[in-house]
């Protein structure tokens, strides 16, 4: 249970605060208590008393201090918090007692004024006062036990007895901002059980999102993991309200980089990253009907998510593409990645049959090793989304994802990244016969993804997975994309052929293009190498001029595509130059696009749904400015 006490200016109770006259002997008075149970919030060495001037903290100094220093060494700084009254044992048994000025978790505080003399190394320092609350997230288990974090003044830290592989949460959890400080969890964080049948989930009482725990993230909180082995899932029936605001995004992210601030602007795998699963629809598993109109499920359907191996396993998959696994707004999610024991790559988010009932809006991935968004059938939509520095794929689609993207920015770095969009139609597609592809086909089955006004910056560079370019287009996939902007003219091409700017393949091109059933229109395009393959005989940059109003550009080596370096090519304006210019301002080839829907996430002049809380983009909420700024 959190008591709420309040924190006692002691100055005006404890005699001459910076005298050393008050007589308190740490040396022999011993407050401490076993703190040893999972459920704890107190440190080994400290004590709750509820009266002003009892012992709230004890610890000791790690390295001697000399008189005259004000910040000290110590083992811990648990219960600290600025104003306290402290108290620090000298070498010549006296007691020098002061308030804190500040601290450093876990390694330093500095005192109001300055030691008269000597403290030697494991000399005892007590804070004395009364305990502020304990902020921390808590439950209670099905044992009735209470398990909470533990806070140092500072941060709050989640050991593995309170949420890790194989000890999902089971209850519903709050996660509050924490002005300042960091949610850390030393383990991964799973909501919800994850059910490999058909016989758990009728026993668990899961069939749909809302039937599990419910994980509750406030505004501005911030949570981090200690390495690339612990990553975060919300399994299917539990769901996530992660929303924060443009003033108060919510961050999920790496100890390194939210704790200790050394994480490099680029930096990835640090932490696993994000795996939601619904029991949406996925090709993958039998249906009799289409989707749509009178789909019913044929047998079981629980596929392997992400990273599924052991006690990290989850499963996704079902009928039900109206399912709800919650809301995410106003998140970012930084400097994941990792191959796991299965063979699986982790990527920014993985979204396995999420449904369509599901709010995912203004969610940002940053420095991701492995893809940004990866989207496993389902048909939940995405609104205002940034992708910065997306090593493979900014977003992948497969397995019959039928969902909506609107507003999409996507920056991969200078010399990394491999394409905006790669998207598949049907899971598995290469072992596929004929006759099962035009099943899929015709009962609505395989991925048809609609992109509206997606922005793709892309470096062609030879990349950590595969050349830098900007859609790829594959089996069995009907698109319908507009008013997309993609440029990869900023750097030459250092893959030549294969850093085109769109390719489609295979039944994509014959089945999709070919027949009307996909498109893309209305988008401008500028790369070196314009496409890849062909539809219907014709380069596949020549059938989309053809067909849907699109352009490209001529280019040859590298050509800034800002208004002002290039009076050839005008494509992106504003500050910094990441935004459309209206359709009416662009210039292609010398000459203007004139009327005409706008094209890209974001347009000169027009409301702008990004800079106010996504990271990298703006100076002062960045590491490292934009590589194509000054080209």
């Amino acid at each position: 249970m959190k008591k709420l006490l309040v924190l006692l200016t002691l100055c005006g109770t404890l005699a001459a605060c910076d005298s050393g006259d008050i007589n308190i002997s740490p040396a022999t008075t011993d407050n401490r208590v076993d703190s040893s149970t999972n459920n704890s919030n107190n440190p080994d060495n400290s004590v709750t008393i509820g009266g002003a001037g009892d012992t709230v903290a004890s610890t000791t100094l790690s390295a001697a201090a000399n008189a005259g220093d004000t910040t000290l060494m110590v083992t811990s700084t648990a219960k600290f918090a600025n104003g306290q009254a402290i108290v620090v044992e000298l070498a010549d048994g006296s007691n020098h007692t002061t308030t804190i000025a500040s601290f450093i978790a876990n390694q330093s505080v500095t005192l109001a004024s300055a030691l008269p003399s000597v403290a030697a190394a494991s000399a005892m320092v007590t804070v004395v006062g009364s305990e502020v609350e304990n902020p921390c997230a808590s439950y209670m288990n099905t044992g009735g036990q209470t398990l909470e974090g533990r806070y140092d003044g500072v941060n709050c830290t989640y050991a593995p007895s309170f949420a890790d592989a194989g000890n999902n949460l089971r209850a519903d959890v709050f996660i509050p901002e924490l002005p300042g400080g960091v949610h850390i969890f030393q383990g991964s964080l799973f909501v919800g059980e994850a059910h490999a049948n058909n016989a758990e989930l009728q026993a668990a009482g899961i069939a749909e999102g809302g039937d599990g725990p419910t994980l509750t993230i406030e505004a501005g909180a911030t949570l981090a993991w200690p390495d690339n082995t612990k990553f975060f899932i919300v399994n299917r029936g539990s769901q996530i309200f992660a929303v924060g605001t443009a003033d108060k995004p919510i961050t999920l992210t790496a100890t390194k980089d939210a704790v200790d601030g050394a994480a490099g602007p680029e930096e990835v795998q640090l932490w696993g990253g994000v795996v939601i699963n619904g029991f949406g629809v996925t090709n993958k598993c039998g249906y009799t009907g289409s989707r749509g109109v009178d789909l019913v499920l044929v047998g079981e359907c629980n596929v392997a998510a992400e990273g599924a191996e052991g006690l990290d396993e989850s499963f996704y998959g079902g009928d039900n593409d109206n399912d709800s696994s919650g809301r995410m707004e106003y998140v970012i999610v930084k400097h994941t990645g990792a191959q796991v024991a299965n063979g699986d790559e982790l990527n920014g988010v993985s979204f396995g049959g999420v449904g369509r009932n599901t709010i995912v809006r203004n969610v940002q991935v940053y420095s991701t090793y492995d893809d940004g968004y990866e989207m496993f059938g389902g048909a939940v939509n995405v609104e205002n989304f940034v992708a910065m520095y997306v090593r493979d794929d900014s977003i992948d689609v497969d397995e019959g994802y039928i969902g909506t993207f609107t507003n999409s920015l996507i920056i991969q770095n200078a010399t990394d990244g491999n394409r905006c969009i790669e998207a598949d139609g049907i899971g598995s597609f290469s072992s596929k016969t004929d006759a099962f592809i035009a099943d899929q086909f015709a009962r609505g089955l395989n991925s048809r993804p609609t992109i509206n006004n997606l922005t793709c910056i892309l470096s062609p560079s030879t990349g950590t997975h595969d050349p830098g370019a900007g859609f790829r287009l594959r089996e069995g996939l009907w698109p319908t994309i507009n008013n997309a902007l993609v440029i990869g003219s900023f750097s030459a091409a250092t893959e030549g052929d294969d850093n085109w700017c769109v390719r489609i393949d295979d039944v994509a091109a014959s089945e999709g293009f070919a027949l009307g059933n996909a498109s893309i229109n209305n988008s401008v395009f500028a790369c070196e190498t314009k496409s890849d393959k062909e539809i219907n005989g014709m380069a596949v940059h020549d059938f989309l001029i053809a067909n849907g109003g699109n352009v490209f550009a001529d280019v040859t080596g590298t050509a800034s595509a800002t208004a002002v370096a290039n009076t050839e090519l005008q494509l992106l304006g504003g500050t910094p130059p990441f935004y459309a210019l209206a359709r009416t301002d662009m210039v292609l080839n010398d000459a203007g696009l004139g009327d005409g829907a706008n094209v890209g996430a974001l347009i000169v002049g027009q409301a702008d749904w990004a800079t106010g809380w996504a990271y990298g983009l703006v100076e002062g909420n960045r590491g490292q400015a934009l590589w194509f700024e000054s080209l």
